[in-house]
C-alpha cells in the first residue's frame, strides 16, 4: 500500500518564468526558495512549495497538479494503477527527482516523486 510522505508541491505551468516569479513573489509575497534557470522555481507557500514550471519542466502539461512525495515511485505507480489510476508518464529521472505522472479515477492529474 502506497504511503504518501507529504504533499511536496503544487506544480503551476507558466509561459515566462521571470514574469511568474515576479508575480508570485512580488504580488503574492511568496519567498523564492530555489530557482533552476528558466526551468523551475520553488516558492514558499507556507508549508507547501509552489513550484512554477517553465515549458521544459511541464511534466503534467499545462495543468496545475499536486505532487506527492513517496519512498518508491515505481511501487507507488503499481499500487495506484491497481486502484484505478492511469499512468500518463512512466517513472523517469528528472534533474532533481524521480517522478511519474498519473490521473486519478476522475481524470485529475497528479505527480508522484522521490528525491534522487
Amino acid at each position: 500500500m502506497t504511503q504518501i510522505q507529504k504533499v511536496g508541491n503544487v506544480l503551476i505551468p507558466v509561459d515566462d518564468l521571470d514574469k511568474a516569479v515576479a508575480f508570485y513573489s512580488d504580488g503574492l509575497g511568496l519567498p523564492v526558495k530555489f530557482r533552476d534557470g528558466d526551468r523551475f522555481a520553488a516558492l514558499d507557500g507556507g508549508g507547501v512549495t509552489v513550484a512554477l514550471v517553465g515549458p521544459e519542466e511541464q511534466v503534467s502539461g499545462t495543468t496545475t497538479a499536486p505532487s506527492y512525495k513517496v519512498a518508491d515511485v515505481a511501487a507507488a505507480v503499481q499500487d495506484l494503477t491497481e486502484t484505478g489510476a492511469v499512468v500518463v508518464r512512466e517513472p523517469e529521472a528528472g534533474p532533481h527527482e524521480v517522478r511519474a505522472v498519473l490521473r486519478d479515477p476522475s481524470g485529475n492529474v497528479f505527480i508522484l516523486y522521490s528525491s534522487l
